[in-house]
């Protein structure tokens, strides 16, 4: 009973959420400010600030420290409000998007940072169809008040109109650009107005009017307090009231307003995150046989609690070469229920193997600690050589798969072309490592010994060709590739199959799964195959293995 208790004592102070956001809306410097407010970190770093010597926590790898940007999922934990959070800081940048997609499944909830200036962008209508799709619940933190851009009411509406889902303000913006003042909290009644003179560092040094009619408000805010009072009768007239049901069924987004890079209005969005936001919830998985390569595919599906008493655990992602100097490979799991001790003993399903798991840690950004126990939500990693893939699970006993961890058609197709012809078995040692983190897809033309990459955003490949001269001392460049979109096949039909690798043989590919593969060379040959193959599948997803 002990147990029991202490599990769902731990389950119910945990929050595991992703930030997401288009590029630029400052989601790295709110990650930093939450991080600030956790008392994780002492100073904020900025990746504007790219020739500085500090830079952004969450920036680690050399390629986001010279551009400037966030190219890879880091995971930070910290404390607030006796809460244990999880926070995974997802690429901003467009070209990142599938290792976005991937920790979204990894999350029960998520933070989505909006430029006033700019509403909603193409990037943000991507990310939020996939939290859609998984009915996740997401908070909006609207940013840059402190500069000019759209009104509130603009932005809000705009959030609505594109992205399909009710905003239900709690702090609303006393002014905005030069004239921005502080946020106005409509769950407490208060008006908080704030200093940006911080240098960096939290400042307590609010001023507080409790409610729109208090006497000191037009004191304070002389030319923005009849702004205020109207907007505020305005929301109370035609606004939509905050309901925590329609929250966590995903229908409606509570809406803050701030200034991230000020510290206004991040305090307010995390005390009310930690109050409504869902702890772990239950997931699906398929109870398999205890032989994995006995799947059929048509096991049973069943939601495994986080309050069960017996541990289980997904790798979402994978990290190669988080540390050089060991040629290490990261496995983050998300645990799903039960406790994690160290030390324990676990079950690969994959390989079927038992492993003692002796040195699995938590992360603050790149930075680890070893971990002596955790508990469902929690975010750990397990040091690896290679054995650990995508999408594995492990548990103390009962076989299991979770589901739900796709990969995704890549958009974007190039052939990697070596240099140095003695460097080979280093490209295809690189290659290899570098796909197994899911952001690129690597495939094998089943005619001849090419490399070809395949990403959803274009910058990917750089990263790519970048890492390989950092990681593993190899000289690379890619060149243009006459493929249109991947899409993976299937069918029940042997032979109308058959006749279809016999007929496209040129166009088909393996990809690191050795799953097939079609490389379309042009929209109308795709469409034209599936007209001539109705029972071959073409897919867009596949569940990774």
């Amino acid at each position: 009973m002990k147990n029991e208790a202490s599990l769902k004592r731990e389950i119910a102070r945990r929050r595991t959420f992703a930030i997401i956001s288009h590029p630029d809306a400052g989601k790295t410097t709110l990650t930093e400010k939450l991080l600030l407010f956790g008392g994780a970190i002492q100073m904020a770093g900025t990746v504007k600030a790219r020739k500085a010597s500090r830079h952004a926590t969450s920036d680690w790898m050399a390629m986001e420290r010279e551009r400037g940007i966030s190219v890879t999922t880091s995971v930070m934990r910290f404390s607030y409000n006796n809460c244990e959070l999880n926070l995974l800081d997802t690429p901003g940048h467009q070209d990142f998007s599938e290792d976005t997609y991937r920790v979204l499944t990894a999350v029960d909830s998520a933070l989505l940072v909006i430029d006033s200036s700019k509403g909603v962008e193409t990037q943000t209508k991507k990310l939020m169809d996939v939290c859609r799709m998984r009915a996740t619940p997401i908070i909006t933190f609207i940013n840059k008040l402190d500069r000019e851009g759209l009104g509130p009411l603009e932005v809000m509406a705009d959030i609505e109109d594109h992205l399909g889902i009710a905003c239900a303000p709690l702090t609303w913006t006393v002014g905005m650009g030069a004239d921005f003042k502080g946020v106005y909290d409509l769950s407490d009644d208060e008006l908080r107005l704030f200093s940006a003179r911080h240098g960096g560092r939290i400042v307590d040094d609010k001023i507080i009017l409790k409610g729109r009619h208090d006497p000191r408000l037009d004191e304070y805010i002389t030319a923005s307090a009849a702004a205020l009072r109207d907007d505020l009768e305005l929301l109370e007239e035609a606004g939509n009231p905050f309901s925590l049901e329609q929250y966590l069924a995903a229908e409606q987004t509570p809406v803050f307003f701030g200034s991230a890079i000020n510290n206004f209005g991040v305090q307010e969005l995390l005390r009310t995150f930690t109050r409504i936001a869902p702890p772990p919830q239950p997931r699906p998985a398929k109870v398999m046989p205890e032989k994995f390569e006995e799947a059929s595919g048509a096991e049973p599906t069943r939601l495994v609690d986080p309050a069960e008493p017996e541990f289980s655990g997904v790798v979402f992602k994978i990290q190669a070469n988080m540390d050089k100097a060991h040629r290490d490979r990261i496995a983050f799991l998300r645990v799903c229920s039960g406790r994690f001790t160290k030390g324990m003993k676990l079950r690969h399903h994959r390989t079927g193997k038992d492993v003692a798991i002796n040195n699995a840690t938590i992360f603050m950004a790149q930075d680890r600690s070893g971990v002596e126990e955790s508990w469902p939500g929690d975010i750990i990693g397990l040091p690896n050589h290679g054995t650990i893939k995508i999408g594995d699970t492990f548990t103390e006993k009962t076989p299991l798969k979770f589901t739900g961890i796709p990969s995704f058609a890549p958009e974007h197709f190039r052939r990697v072309r070596l240099r140095d012809p003695l460097k080979s078995k280093q490209l295809k040692k690189g290659l290899e490592q570098l796909a197994e983190e899911g952001a690129v897809q690597l495939f094998r033309p089943l005619i001849n010994n090419d490399y070809i990459l395949g990403a959803v955003g274009l910058l990917q490949f750089d990263l790519i060709i970048s890492r390989l001269a950092d990681e593993y001392n190899v000289n690379a460049s890619y060149e243009m590739v006459g493929a249109h979109c991947a899409r993976w096949l299937h069918s029940d039909d042997k032979a109308q199959f058959d006749d279809f690798k016999d007929y496209y043989r040129n166009d088909l590919a393996l990809d690191a799964e050795n799953t097939l593969a079609y490389l379309a060379p042009t929209p109308w040959k795709l469409e034209s195959a599936m007209e001539r193959y109705p029972k071959v599948e073409f897919r867009t997803t596949r569940e990774v293995n």
